[in-house]
């Protein structure tokens, strides 16, 4: 599959740029930053062209960038889009970024910074100043190879494959076996997957050690005691801080683990097993076979696009943009990228959906969540600067882990009722295991980067001692060695360092959402909607109130939603 950029409408028309711009260098963009750093920035009228036609500038820039991207990680075995996205990597950005810093530092010390609106512009002046103050010219080739390394990530993941039965799968298309009720199957797709993955432990291992040497210099660089202070800085947390972040941790395992062992201690009474292992966890332990809501990606579209036809007309409206115009890459195949994720064209402000599909539940959930993102880009697209438009990633995720609690009601699109309720209370369950598994890879980045001389033996065994505290019951014995490696699959942790704990923070969220719909669907609707659409115009704790949400992660909200789930978990038992 490739991106076709001539299907793709174009609904916001250049105003300051040719529309035959290529990006063949560096030297194709630099005129227009130049010119961009000689202008006059005295009246708030002067700034707000001057922010307009940057937000076009780098909307554009960025809107190249993503196309690479998206193009490289669905054929990571594409020599020419791996070298395009490379270029774009090592050529434009190291250019970009100084530019980008001067402007940035012209705007907030310029006159206009002092009588532009603050209702409007406070949140983008915040964050100029913040990325002015952190910005170090000798970090930008480091964060080259920062990019290229994490890059390197992707490949090698990329191309794991397994075989069973005769077939080379991807591991994603393996993963279908652990739901199989045959636990002999189980075992030996579980231990093919494991196997697979110690192959590249070295090679994987020494990638992440070269990482942290590389995260640890920037920090330094930038005047920070270790990279957890700067990252937190660089992710511009301004509303929370390490200390909060260790109190959800601490919160997780007092009010969520003990209903993740509830959970478990039925799963294995039900599976009539005497020791819950860890191919056990995907299987419905009824002995009914693993749910299939779809065959082909065409499928899965279809369905999906009437979800949210019936949810909400608007959404279902907003969702056919999608297959309409080439935006969405859903199937499994040798050489995509793992995972799943949700990438904006800024200039055109159109959402694309990548995943790898194999016919599983879980890629019913990954298309509602990746969906909740593209409302997000769409409801928000209004907003002429792209400054404004991307929300900060603790509410970026509560729009997706919404749309997947929201829907609810309409799964009997792809099952039949005892099935969808079936679904429904696998997807709550799995919200109990996803707070507790935020917790360890969390807690694992910050004892990674307080304790940067650690060993990859250290390493491993942190992570384990991590994974017993939040992981309940699971018994790992004899495969010990899998565990202490684990992490080597969550790419959050090469590719997005410190990029989790909003996770925890947007399920409490959705949470809240959700228990709003329970009381009155529409409303819960009209605050999401309210509250997507304000992109990042506002801090975070107001767009939360926007969505009548409270900002909290603490204590009090983890015990909230681990009673909540427990409740209806409970009363799902006896249906």
């Amino acid at each position: 599959m490739t991106l076709d950029l001539s299907l793709l409408p174009r609904e916001y028309p250049r105003r300051y740029l040719p529309e035959g711009l290529t990006f063949a260098s560096w030297n194709d963009l630099e005129p227009f930053f130049r010119e961009l750093e000689e202008r006059e920035l005295k009246t708030a009228a002067q700034a707000e062209r001057w922010l307009q036609d940057l937000s076009e500038l780098l909307s554009v820039a960025s809107e190249e960038r993503s196309v690479r991207y998206i193009r490289m990680t669905c054929d990571t075995a594409n020599k020419e889009y791996e070298r395009a996205y490379l270029q774009f990597v090592e050529e434009i950005e190291p250019k970009l970024k100084p530019v980008m810093q001067s402007l940035m530092k012209r705007l907030v010390e310029s006159p206009a910074a002092g009588v532009l609106p603050e209702d409007r512009y406070a949140v983008l002046l915040r964050s100029f100043r913040n990325r002015v103050e952190l910005f170090r010219e000798e970090n930008v080739p480091l964060e080259v190879e920062e990019e290229k390394l994490s890059q390197h990530y992707e490949k090698i993941t990329g191309a794991m494959t397994v075989t069973i039965n005769g077939k080379e799968l991807t591991l994603q298309q393996a993963a279908k076996y652990l739901e199989d009720p045959d636990r002999g199957v189980r075992r030996d797709a579980w231990e093919k997957i494991s196997e697979r993955r110690l192959r590249d432990r070295d090679e994987l291992d020494g990638l992440f050690d070269e990482l942290l040497s590389l995260r640890q210099r920037i920090a330094a660089n930038a005047g920070f005691k270790d990279y957890r202070a700067y990252a937190f800085r660089k992710r511009e947390r301004f509303d929370y801080g390490p200390e909060d972040c260790l109190s959800f941790h601490a919160a997780v395992e007092r009010q969520v683990v003990p209903v993740l062992v509830a959970l478990q201690e039925r799963r294995k009474a039900e599976l009539g097993v005497k020791r819950l292992r860890p191919w056990d966890l995907d299987v419905d332990p009824s002995g009914k076979p693993p749910l299939r809501p779809f065959t082909k990606a065409e499928e899965l579209v279809e369905g999906v696009a009437e979800i949210f036809r019936r949810l909400d007309p608007e959404l279902g409206e907003l969702f056919s943009i999608l297959p309409r115009y080439g935006l969405l890459d859903l199937e499994s195949r040798k050489g995509k990228a793992p995972g799943g994720y949700q990438e904006t064209l800024e200039e055109r402000r159109l959402p694309f959906i990548f995943m790898n599909a194999v016919g599983r539940h879980g890629d019913l959930r990954t298309l509602l969540h990746e969906s909740g993102h593209a409302f997000h880009t769409l409801l928000s697209r209004r907003e002429p600067l792209i400054f404004l438009r991307r929300s900060p990633l603790e509410f970026a995720e509560v729009a997706s882990m919404s749309m997947e609690l929201l829907t609810h009601p309409h799964w009997e699109v792809f099952y039949a009722p005892e099935d969808a309720d079936r679904a429904r209370r696998q997807h709550l369950e799995g919200i109990v295991m996803l707070l507790c598994w935020i917790a360890t890879v969390d807690a694992f980045q910050h004892w990674l980067y307080t304790h940067p001389e650690h060993t990859q033996k250290e390493r491993a065994k942190a992570w384990t001692e991590l994974r017993r505290k939040f992981g309940g019951i699971v018994d790992w014995e004899g495969y010990e060695e899998a565990l202490g490696w684990e992490w080597h699959r969550q790419l959050h942790i090469f590719l997005y360092p410190f990029y989790y704990i909003e996770y925890g923070i947007a399920q409490l969220g959705a949470l809240g959402i959700w228990t709003q719909s329970l009381r009155d669907q529409k409303e819960a609707l009209g605050n999401y909607k309210k509250a997507l659409s304000l992109g990042g115009s506002k801090p975070l704790p107001e767009l939360f109130r926007a969505a009548a949400l409270d900002f909290d992660f603490g204590e009090r909200a983890v015990s909230q939603a681990s009673a909540r789930l427990r409740d209806v978990l409970t009363r799902s038992w006896g249906s």
